[in-house]
């Protein structure tokens, strides 16, 4: 008892150093983001340029994702999360170069490091919730998944407002030398005892796909729910802030940050604000998504129309941000539930990749589509995407998770 005990204090532990690493690369990730946005759209980059800038970033999430939740099965958690920041700490130095050097090419190599950096980091710290929850308790694990979740994106916001004053205060070059730096200081983790979960060598890169329905269903209706975000967030609004509404750099960054943390803590009080009652399913999946559709159609209705566009920008994109954040809770929750214990990592992987795949084609979209049309045919891109989320959510099991697989142990 006494040795088993030992062994859960020392995955919280590690468990607890797993987070705090990826809330520091949250805020170095937000923090580029905005550097690279609106530095390269000063000197001249049209905004889908701007978006190619990202394009490697998302699909090499893809691809770490798919190769991460392998690897974490047969290294161990712990091995890809330090993976992860010393990757992270590359990617910021190489665009520290002379501005000269600073090519799309050499940008859209940068960015990929970073965005494996990331996913290696998340893919990590999510699976971890699953080894340290109780299978039995899955209030406990709505309620640990959206405080995590909901932190990082309020992290995101502060990295995100970070990037902004940066880039005004002390430039480019600089603020990238100072997050290097605060990514090495994260190198620590690889003294903590511990590996938050077994290591299988013997895991097979083919059991990366899942055979599991839900999780195949919930991957997909997570691929179009992000791909709404980002096809009007990453690149079109951005832009929009400071060409249509003349706002500067650091307002556009702290508007983003405000509404990044917001979001956040909505997803952390996610469990209260959709009930304690039962745990989520695919009914609440799906009319989530039927009224996150409005939100987007709203938006361009208005400001095809004669409204203040700067009024109509921020309720709407408040409006977005609440449904969304409680949307988001809710497959996140879904995943870990839907994922089978010795395989979370894999299952978390997967569905992830799924998740880099949207924000893909969202931000390739944002950029191309805003060039085109400006922001309301993001705005109505976003639409669809988020009616095809929903008609793949009514597809997903109507009773929660958990308690099904409970009820399917005790029959067996």
């Amino acid at each position: 008892m006494s040795s088993a005990a030992d062994a859960r204090r020392g995955d919280l532990r590690s468990y607890a150093l797993v987070t705090g690493a990826y809330w520091a690369d949250t805020i170095t990730d937000g923090a580029i983001r905005t550097l690279v946005l609106f530095y390269f759209f000063e000197r001249g980059y049209s905004p889908f340029e701007v978006a190619s800038l990202f394009l490697f970033y998302e699909i090499f999430g893809i691809v770490t994702n798919l190769v991460g939740g392998w690897l974490a099965a047969r290294l161990g958690l712990k091995a890809t999360l330090v993976m992860g920041l010393a990757v992270q700490v590359v990617a910021l130095g190489m665009l520290t170069v002379p501005a000269g050097w600073l090519v799309v090419p050499y940008v859209m190599a940068a960015q990929a490091l970073s965005g494996i950096a990331k996913d290696l980091t998340k893919m990590s710290s999510k699976s971890a919730v699953k080894l340290v929850v109780p299978a039995d308790a899955p209030a406990v694990l709505f309620r640990w998944v959206a405080i995590l979740t909901g932190s990082k994106n309020a992290l995101k916001g502060v990295g995100f407002f970070l990037g902004g004053l940066l880039l005004t205060v002390v430039g480019f070059r600089a603020s990238l030398l100072l997050l290097a730096a605060l990514t090495a200081l994260l190198v620590i983790v690889m003294f903590m005892r511990g590996e938050l979960g077994r290591a299988d060598s013997k895991a097979r890169f083919a059991q990366m796909f899942s055979n599991s329905r839900a999780v195949n269903l919930l991957s997909a209706a997570r691929l179009f729910l992000f791909a709404s975000r980002d096809v009007w967030f990453v690149v079109g609004l951005p832009v929009f802030l400071e060409t249509r509404l003349g706002w500067s750099f650091w307002q556009a960054g702290a508007f983003l940050a405000l509404w990044v943390i917001g979001y956040g803590g909505v997803q952390a009080a996610a469990p209260r604000l959709l009930g304690r009652r039962a745990q989520p399913d695919g009914r609440k999946a799906t009319w989530l998504a039927v009224a996150l559709a409005a939100a987007p159609a709203a938006i361009a209705i208005a400001l095809q129309g004669s409204a203040d566009p700067t009024f109509v920008v921020i309720v709407g994109l408040a409006a977005f941000g609440v449904i969304f954040a409680l949307n988001s809770s809710v497959h996140s929750y879904l995943i870990l539930s839907y994922a089978e214990r010795g395989r979370a990592a894999m299952n978390v992987g997967f569905y992830y990749m799924a998740n880099a795949g949207g924000r893909l084609a969202g931000t390739v979209l944002s950029g191309a589509l805003y060039e085109w049309r400006g922001l309301t045919a993001c705005l109505w891109a976003s639409v669809a995407f988020v009616a095809a989320a929903a008609l793949l959510s009514l597809l997903l099991p109507k009773a929660e998770p958990s308690t099904r697989a409970l009820a399917h142990a005790a029959e067996h």
